[in-house]
């Protein structure tokens, strides 16, 4: 697209149609060819602008010249549809948690509920930030532009994010009654970062994020019984783990190691991962290693989510009545979390609390959870139950 006098039109129109794109693509889905979308609404939005604004019949001749035989101009560092949009998407000019959502949203093929679910905040909280971000977007008429050299790497916090919260639905579905996995989130998340890693080769995060996902992914084919149940960690067929996967993530931490740069949040996360991956079976996990993990990770991100999952580690560590005292302890925001309910559950069941394991695993399968969970968590109770009431024909 050209200049026509003192107005651009181009960048105006680009703006407008990614404001357009934005308002519909959440609902309707992202086409096959996003920038081909954007490219051709936002011509013809810039000969509807020209047309307005120029009577003349020579404004019409060069509103013409917007569709001309000249090259494409090249889309940037950034040559993929998907993840240029998920960097132009996560604009500063945004409010960082108001940017994740929208691109989550917008591009990521999450729904509100979902989103709602990662941030740990009710969905009518998600729904006001994308309203926001889109009325900034429209008001504003934000550039819809690849970002280039110091505004790619200030973007990249906010795209990481978005990829990891992409992968984890995709691997552990939220959504009430959906497939436990969905493997086009977790596939195209890799896909995305691994490009990433190519374009910003020395950047730990990214790697970091990389590795996390292959050894997280390499554990997807024993995640689920014949039935169609979640199998935990501790019960899983370790021989069923992707070996392949497993050695690119551990080929991945090792080059960090050596690299002797601190880690972020990502590198520390794919740490306690490869200790996991490290034994072949669960009785050989170093727990004092990733309890010592979870701490420092504490140290870069102190949420709730990372506290929960080191008192589970803790379980292991030093007992379920340590590890009780500490989730009881937690944010109150944890309290319509199904893994927190579930995780009380099996504490108090391992301690002998048998009615008020029973009710915890009432109220983790009230909650919101994909049909793998579900299941778990209807056996792990009906059985406890059963037990029960075993006990009190004895008696």
């Amino acid at each position: 697209m050209r200049r026509f006098g003192d107005l651009d039109v181009a960048e105006e129109s680009a703006a407008e149609a990614f404001a357009i794109a934005v308002e519909r693509w959440p609902t309707s889905g992202v086409p096959p060819n996003p920038g081909g979308w954007l490219s051709v609404t936002a011509t013809r939005k810039a000969i509807d602008r020209l047309r307005r604004e120029h009577q003349r019949a020579d404004k019409h001749q060069q509103a013409t010249m917007l569709d001309d035989d000249q090259p494409p101009t090249p889309p940037g560092v950034i040559d993929d549809d998907r993840l240029r949009l998920m960097f132009t998407c996560c604009h500063p000019a945004l409010a960082a948690e108001a940017r994740v959502a929208l691109t989550l949203r917008m591009l990521g093929g999450l729904t509100v509920a979902e989103i709602a679910s990662a941030f740990l905040v009710p969905p009518t909280t998600i729904e006001k930030r994308i309203t926001r971000a889109k009325a900034k977007i429209a008001a504003t008429n934000l550039p819809f532009r690849t970002p280039t050299g110091t505004e790619l790497t200030d973007r990249l916090t906010g795209v990481l994010t978005v990829l990891y919260l992409v992968f984890n639905e995709g691997y552990v579905a939220t959504g009430a009654g959906t497939e436990p996995v969905r493997a086009d989130l977790t596939a195209e998340a890799i896909r995305l970062t691994r490009l990433i890693t190519t374009l910003v080769p020395g950047e730990g995060e990214a790697a970091g994020l990389l590795a996390l996902m292959l050894l997280t992914e390499a554990r997807r084919t024993a995640r689920l019984s014949a039935e169609g149940e979640l199998i935990t960690l501790v019960d899983q067929d370790r021989t069923l783990w992707d070996a392949d996967l497993i050695a690119q993530g551990h080929r991945i931490v090792r080059a960090r190691l050596e690299s002797g740069a601190p880690p972020g949040r990502y590198q520390i996360l794919t740490a306690i991962n490869a200790v996991h991956t490290d034994a072949a079976h669960v009785s050989e996990t170093d727990w004092a290693q990733i309890v010592a993990l979870y701490d420092q990770l504490l140290g870069v991100d102190p949420s709730p989510v990372v506290a929960l999952n080191r008192a589970i580690a803790l379980a292991e560590l030093d007992g379920a009545d340590v590890a009780l005292a500490a989730i009881d302890r937690l944010d109150e925001r944890l309290a319509t979390y199904r893994p927190y309910r579930t995780t009380r559950a099996e504490l108090l069941r391992r301690l002998g609390s048998t009615d008020q394991a029973i009710t915890e695993y009432d109220q983790a399968i009230a909650l919101d959870g994909n049909t793998a969970e579900t299941a778990y968590l209807q056996r792990r109770r009906h059985e406890l139950a059963e037990r029960s009431d075993d006990a009190g024909t004895l008696r």
